[in-house]
């Protein structure tokens, strides 16, 4: 692999930074002012030395494959700003022919490879399966206790009716949440956290609760019947509720192009998730990767758009075929010069094919919230009634929520109308029962992605 070939953009480094603090800053050490001794290997390695208050110079290492970092700094920020820094030189200069690590940058490299290597604690010793039943057969009796006082607690809402629910406020669906956590269902726990920001939320929100109450009922009645389920809707509901799936699924190796990337806050601001979609260049599988970053701190995981990365993701059971655990990354990231196909140069689908594809996911999951799909030619229109995205024939169109996690912000749309200039433009996002959210779009003619959240 070339230089040229494996070097990223600045946007594309600045990215990966944690904060916008750490973005500036990372900015500033960007030049080689204060760099010295700066090498890369053609595993994908980067490191140097930076100079810093200090007599003794920052020693900062990236592995490209990760992307990982490791500095001598004392910041607790990962990619601190000089991996940044680093980081940004090398997108900028290069940092000439491949050479051997120092001693202080090869030991920790050496160090991630052999982890890498290391059986994981889980295939450490035998499983005591009648022991892991019997967890699991009194979890099941715990949640399924949890399910029923939940019912009970729905009934009586829809009985008693809805209209003093923007006075009661959130303290009662706390409560009621923290009663699923006892239970042992923390997904059920997410779903009535989200119920109790509903009321007050604007026009309509009646219809708005009522929808959940609906879906959470759905979900209470498949976990009471779950043994009779089909496989694939039995995982799927486990998941949902929050109970552990087998961690067996479906390996596919691939060349994953990073299509986008965007945070999420909790209701209760305890959990910042981060959802990275990716797509096999080779398989054309939509894939997606969560991580979560606990209170105060951003997940750890980042991954800039437009990047690929061969590796194995392995497929979760119950999550409609598309979250996945990423396994080593098998070599540096690479810019997606070859945009896979829908993407870029060619049209994607149209926004009648968008919402059947996401009608053919609720038969595996009925509480899919949205499904990724590459939609285009499409053409963005404001309005006072709202955003739409329209076929360019202007037969069908798509509203954009304005609202919500993961939606589409006004400036965002404007990126996107700017970037149409008034004619079609090939757009990825997630289709789902409120519509669809623009997250990544192209120009047309040209396969670089340009983010739009």
């Amino acid at each position: 692999m070339t230089e040229q070939e494996v070097r990223w953009t600045a946007e594309q480094v600045l990215a990966l930074a944690p904060d916008d603090v750490s973005r500036k800053a990372g900015g500033r050490l960007g030049e080689a002012g204060p760099w010295s001794q700066i090498g890369g290997s053609a595993s994908g390695s980067l490191w140097g030395l930076c100079k810093g208050s200090g007599s003794r110079p920052y020693r900062t290492v990236v592995d490209l494959t990760g992307p990982a970092y490791k500095c001598s700094c004392p910041s607790r920020k990962f990619p601190c700003k000089h991996a940044l820094g680093l980081l940004l030189l090398w997108a900028a200069e290069g940092v000439g022919d491949p050479a051997p690590a120092p001693d202080w940058a090869q030991e920790w490299l050496t160090g991630r490879a052999e982890k890498a290597a290391r059986p994981s604690a889980g295939t450490a010793g035998p499983v005591d399966e009648e022991g892991a039943r019997r967890r699991a057969e009194r979890r099941a009796a715990r949640v399924g206790a949890g399910v029923v006082e939940l019912e009970r607690r729905l009934g009586d809402l829809v009985h008693g009716g809805l209209a003093g629910q923007e006075q009661a406020g959130y303290a009662g669906w706390e409560e009621t949440a923290a009663r699923m956590v006892d239970a042992q269902a923390p997904g059920l726990a997410a779903r009535v956290r989200e119920l109790g920001t509903i009321p007050g939320c604007g026009p309509g929100w009646p219809a708005r609760m009522l929808e959940e109450f609906a879906l959470l009922h759905l979900l209470n009645k498949a976990w009471l019947g779950v043994s009779g389920l089909p496989e694939q809707l039995a995982a799927t509901t486990r998941s949902r509720v929050g109970v552990p799936v087998s961690a067996e699924g479906e390996v596919v190796r691939d060349r994953w192009l990073v299509l986008a990337q965007y945070d999420s806050v909790s209701p209760d601001g305890r959990l910042t998730t981060r959802r990275i979609w990716l797509r096999g260049q080779e398989s054309g599988r939509p894939a997606l990767v969560l991580d979560f970053g606990p209170p105060g701190r951003p997940p750890g995981l980042a991954l800039p758009i437009g990047l690929v990365w061969e590796a194995e993701a392995r497929f979760r059971p119950g999550s409609a075929g598309l979250r996945v655990d990423l396994g080593e990354r098998l070599s540096a990231a690479t810019p997606g010069a070859g945009a896979p196909a829908g993407i870029g140069t060619a049209a994607g689908i149209g926004t009648a094919a968008a919402l059947e594809a996401y009608g053919t996911a609720l038969r595996e999951d009925p509480w899919l919230e949205s499904w990724p799909v590459v939609l285009g030619p499409v053409v963005p229109i404001p309005g006072e009634a709202g955003w739409q995205l329209a076929d360019s024939e202007g037969t069908s169109a798509l509203p954009v929520p304005l609202s919500g996690s993961g939606s589409g912000s006004r400036a965002g749309l404007w990126r996107l109308a700017a970037l149409s200039g008034g004619g079609p433009v090939t757009v990825f996002g997630e289709v789902g029962h409120r519509g669809f959210t623009p997250l990544t779009a192209w120009q047309p003619g040209s396969a670089e992605p340009i983010p739009l959240v």
